[in-house]
């Protein structure tokens, strides 16, 4: 374990407040200064780590949580983590994944990748995903996503209801099947794809991380994936040259709306053990 997480840990289990009558505003805006502190203390020391998870992050970005935290108690949680392709944004989720449940964590999380239109006739039409993208069709461009069900849908679980998602199917048909996948309305909604920060989607979430990641490692990630995927290299090439492109259009240009930066080449042992201490902090309150 990271040893200045394990401090962290250790330290943490020592200390013990008064739990705040948070129906009160009193309350909630002492746990919200309380909060505050904690994650000034986790910035300082993932900055000392050799290999820091936060790259950067909006510095008005905590008094506006916690402002949220303060006034709207009862919604839902929602973050969405965004990225181009390749940078580690489902690697990082499978990693939350793990710890949902490992330490039994109200987290749901929605892919927004499912939110792709459907684009089968085009598929048909042209003969292939692959001669449709050749064409010129832009796959990526934020035209291609029902952004206003994806609102729709975060929306409605921030207000505590349950939905069933679209699905869109990988197989290179184009296909989406509407109300296909169940997801519950847990106290933290993960919303994760790039198009979370399209057309000012990014505007509903109360957290958007931003994975950031080198083009050269991402390159390395992206065609060791298509190998497994049984890609030709050819094709792989052509679909890697269109994601340059759409991800600097559409993604990397969007960075700036991001509240927090991550690496996305972190330490995944570390970036558990990060979750586990956030877990542990908001979990230290006890009653007298």
């Amino acid at each position: 374990m990271n040893t200045l997480v394990k401090d962290l840990l250790e330290n943490q289990t020592k200390e013990k407040i008064q739990k705040p009558n948070c129906s009160t505003r009193a309350g909630r805006s002492l746990l919200a200064f309380y909060l505050q502190t904690k994650f000034k203390q986790i910035i300082n020391h993932d900055r000392k780590s050799d290999k820091q998870i936060i790259i950067d992050y909006d510095k008005d970005f905590l008094e506006r949580f916690t402002n949220r935290l303060i006034n709207r108690p009862n919604d839902r949680i929602l973050i969405a983590i965004s990225g181009e392709s390749a940078s580690g944004k489902s690697t990082i989720c499978s990693q939350i994944s793990k710890c949902i449940k490992e330490l039994n964590l109200p987290v749901s999380i929605l892919s927004a990748d499912n939110y792709f239109k459907d684009i089968s006739e085009l598929i048909k039409k042209h003969g292939s995903f692959d001669v449709l993208r050749d064409s010129g069709y832009d796959i990526d461009s934020p035209q291609n996503f029902n952004l206003e069900l994806l609102k729709k849908d975060v929306l409605k679980l921030q207000a505590g209801n349950d939905i069933l998602a679209p699905e869109y199917l990988v197989n290179g048909t184009g296909k989406s099947k509407p109300s296909s996948i169940p997801v519950k309305s847990k106290k933290i909604i993960v919303v994760e794809g790039m198009c979370t920060i399209y057309n000012n989607l990014n505007k509903i979430f109360d957290i958007n991380i931003y994975i950031d990641l080198d083009d050269i490692e991402r390159k390395r990630r992206f065609f060791n994936r298509a190998k497994l995927r049984n890609q030709n290299e050819e094709n792989a090439k052509k679909h890697w040259d269109y994601l340059m492109k759409a991800g600097k259009k559409y993604v990397a240009s969007q960075k700036n709306k991001s509240d927090i930066i991550l690496n996305g080449e972190c330490n995944l042992e570390y970036f558990v053990h990060m979750i586990e201490y956030i877990n542990l902090v908001t979990n230290n309150f006890h009653e007298e």
